[in-house]
């Protein structure tokens, strides 16, 4: 038994060792109505989320003088991109026009989106080995 507590403590503090935090930060936000959501992947193929269910976190926050944080705690190292918008009016969806959003949007790695820039995992993403805090600016299109 004793052991057993002493390779399960080793096992905690390894793995605890490990994780790490990332501290997403949404800047530009045109106003401060309703919330940002923040939406964290890891895997290849996730992004595009038309449908906003493929990340692997997510966090729903409220908006402070038209800035936003999300903070993400015990992560394993890896390669994550983070996915962030505006729900203005809080319904928990992208509201779009033709074919962009009405709504502003933001990806790591990504200034501007478009027909022709169209983001992925693999551009979007980045090594996460370390505490880390990023910057998103906001696009509104």
């Amino acid at each position: 038994m004793k052991k057993l507590f002493t390779i399960l403590s080793i096992f905690i503090a390894t793995v605890t060792a490990q994780a790490v935090t990332l501290t997403a930060v949404a800047k530009g936000l045109k106003n401060s109505k309703g919330v940002v959501q923040f939406s964290l992947y890891n895997k290849d193929g996730s992004i595009p989320d038309k449908k906003l269910n493929k990340y692997y976190k997510m966090q729903r926050v409220e908006i402070s003088n038209k800035e936003a944080v999300a903070v993400f705690t015990n992560l394993p190292k890896g390669r994550y991109a983070v996915s962030v918008f505006h729900d203005e009016n809080s319904n928990g969806k992208i509201d779009k026009g033709l074919l962009m959003p009405k709504e502003g949007v933001g990806l790591t790695n990504f200034k501007s989106i478009n027909l022709f820039h169209l983001p992925n995992f693999k551009k979007a993403s980045f090594t996460l080995d370390k505490n880390k805090k990023i910057i998103i600016d906001m696009i509104y299109l």
